[in-house]
């Protein structure tokens, strides 16, 4: 039977659209198959899937069997849902379907550390949703071994931030709320060199490559889509690089320098003594 949109668990999940009631329920909402899949797929530390409650409609539920099966089978409650239901719950213009509710996955800070990282990326002042989880699936993507959202920056499961990671949110550990000054610091006590994004930054990312310096594990600070990083925070990182620019682009935006400074070093940590310019030895 379809659930009635009076239903109070559908007036639950429409709660968790704002964050005061996700972070007092502890639970998040997850749109389309690919993130409903991979949240059906997680697992937490104690063993509990990250998925608790399905909202589908039943042709979603045709089209999608494998992924309601899949949720089913994780101990998710399944409610077949009209379009009506889905539109109520679903922070999307034109919703695919399928909405989930999840648990909280968000890691202390203090397990990360103890993981010994060799590439972590830090969100520090970022404000825009988008940004922040297009950067999170560029560190998955590359092979980061956790991110760090500081105290200042976008609620990690705000909707928009947890379709744009596209379910990375579920592949890496993320830690939320940290200072700044803790994320440098600790990182730092942990072995990794931190390096601030910058524009304006004094060192080039290429010299960088070609020094053989990107090579041990690495943190890169990524700052505000504005105005970029504080000079306070610059002053933290062990180097401020900057993405060259070789044609007439003013600048790059933050996701896409994102993406060039995390594949940087992601490459130089698994070439063999690091990246070495093409010219040395010449």
């Amino acid at each position: 039977m379809l659930i009635s949109p009076r239903s109070p668990r559908v007036g639950a999940a429409r709660r968790l659209g704002r964050r005061n009631f996700r972070g007092k329920e502890r639970l998040f909402l997850a749109e389309g198959p690919q993130a409903v899949r991979e949240a059906a797929a997680h697992r937490g530390p104690d063993g509990a899937a990250g998925l608790v409650e399905l909202f589908v409609t039943p042709d979603a539920a045709d089209r999608y069997a494998d992924i309601v099966g899949e949720s089913r089978d994780a101990g998710a409650r399944v409610h077949l849902a009209g379009d009506d239901v889905i539109a109520d719950i679903s922070t999307t213009v034109t919703p695919q379907g399928l909405v989930g509710v999840c648990r909280f996955l968000d890691t202390p800070f203090e397990e990360i550390l103890a993981a010994r990282p060799r590439l972590v990326a830090v969100l520090a002042h970022v404000r825009d949703p988008g940004n922040a989880g297009t950067v999170l699936r560029c560190a998955d993507a590359a092979g980061a071994d956790a991110v760090v959202l500081t105290d200042a920056s976008v609620d990690l499961y705000n909707p928009k931030a947890v379709r744009a990671s596209v379910g990375s949110l579920f592949h890496l550990p993320v830690a939320v709320g940290v200072t700044v000054e803790r994320a440098v610091g600790g990182l730092r006590e942990a072995g990794v060199r931190v390096l601030a994004a910058d524009g304006a930054g004094a060192d080039d990312l290429d010299d960088e490559l070609d020094k053989g310096t990107m090579g041990t594990p690495t943190a890169w600070v990524f700052g505000n889509e504005a105005w970029g990083l504080p000079e306070e925070t610059r002053a933290l990182a062990d180097a401020v690089v900057r993405v060259p620019i070789h044609g007439r682009a003013e600048s790059l935006n933050l996701a896409t320098a994102a993406a060039v400074c995390l594949y940087a070093s992601a490459r130089a940590q698994r070439a063999a003594g690091g990246c070495r310019s093409v010219t040395d030895g010449q």
